[in-house]
């Protein structure tokens, strides 16, 4: 190009160190070698791109149009129509007699792209609980079910659906979870989710909806209730536990009419609630008119014990029972179910519809295809002797290298609760070294209530006060030969801190 095509006007892109057209006539070439039918688009494409990237800054001066068509061998109607084309878009800007520059409208598009995936950048081992082995997701049988439920499906499926989820996935999850799981399902009540998460904030709603403005949660339980409720509007107090499950003594002080529930493995503790104390909930909730949303996180994975049925099975009128797939096949899949009290049904799929019209067609039809013909039986089966296998390495590990610690919880879930003999504390101190050596830990005092947040705390015996080192470690996705390698990691990084306290 000529000096009179490439230098700037004088303006803000004539400043020492900023890009002149010259720098980014580079990056239209490709385009002007383009197949004829598209180059039009590609050159349009090009500047369009060299602008948002900053490689033609605002304020530069473009060459005229004919110039330009010179140097790149198209035509010059080409270059015509790319420019009117950019500056209807507010890209460039063109006066009678004074050319074509770059708009002052445009801002560079930002480059960095950021991961905000719930994982633990840099660990050597990751023992926090939550994920199961997404390795074992059965990959060739939901392959071989995406593929058949596309030959099959009709082209009117792939329409907004039933925000209730389809009907073949409905039926399916409520054979599935009254056979495993002794729920009353009956699938118009069966509302197709975004995981337990979205079941959560929309019961929230629906409670808010009728004037309910707190809700009581499991103290120690799971963090994650309290923010999905506060975003429908609602507080959270925590409730305290003792060796039956939740204490009703509180929870009927505390004057909630909601509470969440984790009765079949509470989560952290691994509590099983009792007979009585589940029937004691059941009392509470039909004197009050109240509601329990039973969280059946993981209630397909027992081990040493018979599973306990759903607590939804005894008065399907007062329980909301939600679940998901995303312990036994992965948490990507963004599926999990709500079973709705008749009365709250339509209220809950209104709130469903406003929400997101619905969960993907394809998607849900997979699910239905993989239950249906047995494929989900196959796949936790599956899953529970994996991870009956890895608990059994972490309750070794721990025997071996932190000798005397109390483990509870183990007879059933994807975690265990560990209390290591004082020697090992203080707890700051090891999870300063566990940090220290690339190990993620979660305390079990991350999961308690605090301050305004706690009702009756002195009333609970979960323990979290005391001062003892207790962890929440998750073992599911986890190698047996990872579970042992990484709590001797532990053990060595403890074991430094202690000598050099010495």
């Amino acid at each position: 190009m000529t000096s009179s095509r490439t230098n700037p006007a004088p303006g803000p892109a004539s400043m020492e160190g900023e890009p002149s057209a010259s720098a980014a006539w580079e990056l239209l070439l490709p385009a002007a070698s383009a197949p004829a039918r598209g180059r039009g688009r590609a050159l349009q494409s090009a500047l369009r791109e060299a602008v948002r990237s900053g490689r033609l800054a605002a304020g530069t001066r473009l060459p005229a149009s004919r110039e330009l068509a010179a140097d790149l061998g198209v035509s010059r109607g080409l270059v015509t129509e790319a420019y009117e084309q950019l500056t209807a878009e507010s890209y460039l800007r063109s006066g009678r007699g004074a050319g074509t520059w770059v708009s002052g409208t445009v801002r560079p598009a930002a480059r960095t792209v950021r991961d905000l995936s719930p994982r633990a950048p840099g660990s050597r081992v990751d023992f926090r609980p939550g994920t199961p082995d997404l390795a074992l997701f059965p990959r060739s049988a939901w392959a071989a079910a995406h593929r058949t439920v596309l030959d099959r499906l009709p082209h009117s499926a792939l329409g907004y659906p039933d925000p209730r989820g389809l009907p073949e996935l409905r039926v399916a999850l409520a054979s599935l979870l009254a056979r495993r799981r002794g729920v009353v399902a009956d699938p118009e009540r069966v509302v197709v989710c975004s995981g337990v998460a979205q079941a959560t904030t929309l019961l929230g709603f629906v409670l808010r909806g009728r004037g309910a403005t707190t809700v009581g949660t499991e103290d120690p339980g799971s963090p994650e209730h309290a923010s999905l409720f506060a975003s429908t509007g609602l507080t959270t107090i925590g409730l305290p536990l003792d060796d039956e499950g939740l204490a009703v003594g509180p929870l009927v002080r505390s004057g909630v009419r909601a509470v969440v529930t984790t009765p079949a493995h509470q989560f952290p503790t691994g509590i099983a609630y009792s007979a009585d104390r589940r029937a004691a909930l059941l009392d509470w909730a039909r004197a009050t008119s109240g509601v329990i949303m039973e969280d059946d996180y993981d209630g397909d994975f027992r081990y040493d014990r018979a599973p306990v049925g759903a607590l939804q099975g005894l008065d399907p009128e007062h329980v909301v029972y939600t679940g998901s797939v995303s312990k036994s096949l992965a948490p990507g899949l963004r599926l999990g179910w709500l079973i709705a009290p008749a009365s709250m049904t339509d209220e809950i799929v209104a709130r469903k519809r406003t929400m997101d019209l619905g969960n993907p067609s394809v998607d849900q039809a997979v699910l239905a295809d993989f239950v249906a013909g047995g494929g989900y039986d196959r796949q936790l089966r599956r899953c529970q002797r994996a991870y009956r296998e890895r608990r059994d390495a972490m309750t070794g590990a721990l025997a071996t290298h932190f000798p005397g610690t109390e483990v509870s919880g183990i007879s059933a879930g994807l975690h265990i609760i560990a209390r290591l003999p004082e020697r090992f504390g203080p707890q700051d101190e090891l999870l300063r070294r566990a940090a220290a050596a690339g190990i993620a830990l979660r305390p079990l005092s991350d999961c308690a209530a605090t301050g305004a947040d706690r009702a009756d705390r002195a009333d609970s015996g979960d323990g979290t006060d005391d001062g003892s080192v207790r962890l929440v470690l998750g073992y599911a996705h986890l190698a047996p030969t990872a579970v042992e390698a990484g709590v001797r990691l532990l053990a060595e990084a403890v074991r430094r801190g202690r000598a050099g306290r010495a």
